[in-house]
């Protein structure tokens, strides 16, 4: 199915120390983003949190773990006009087997019921996690198309299998 209107790439990402690709200048759920928008032209809201996650990736999955646990929603900056947008890329890493808490946040500030929704995750074996039953229990009046999963370590040569997805969900 050919998308129609105006489509954003929100998303999350991690740069510094991450597991199996080291420490990097650039987030694997960023690097799929950037692909992204280069392929289809949309635009791009990157939810960063004001706390900072700049730390060793043995203290980061420690936080990760005690935000779900807490169930913390961290506050993030800036804000977008979602009322523009038909269609929303959601783009994330992995944390805990679904979205970092901060990801949340942005969720309960923001109504996409009635768009269609693009899930995209980065993972290092977890795969899609449980991110599209969470997207499809927060929005239950949107509608869903086929989500991507991109091993970490394969995030900087994904982007023909990036634009091959793109195809088939209608870009």
């Amino acid at each position: 199915m050919k998308q129609t209107g105006k489509a954003l790439i929100v998303f999350f990402s991690h740069a510094g120390e991450n597991y199996a690709v080291g420490n990097i200048t650039v987030g694997n759920t960023k690097v799929v983003a950037d692909y992204i928008k280069e392929l289809t032209g949309a635009d791009q809201f990157e939810v960063e949190a004001e706390k900072s996650y700049d730390m060793p990736y043995r203290d980061l999955i420690k936080v990760a773990q005690e935000e779900q646990r807490k169930g913390e929603k961290p506050a993030f900056k800036g804000s977008v006009n979602i009322d523009e947008y038909d269609t929303i890329f959601v783009g994330t890493p992995i944390w805990w087997g679904t979205f970092p808490q901060v990801m949340f946040t942005f969720f309960d500030k923001y109504d996409l019921n009635g768009k269609t929704i693009i899930p995209f995750t980065t993972h290092e074996g977890s795969g899609l996690g449980s991110t599209v039953n969470d997207l499809k229990k927060l929005y239950p009046n949107a509608k869903f198309e086929k989500a991507l999963a991109v091993k970490g370590t394969d995030a900087r040569s994904s982007k023909d299998r990036v634009e091959k997805w793109l195809k088939e969900v209608g870009f």
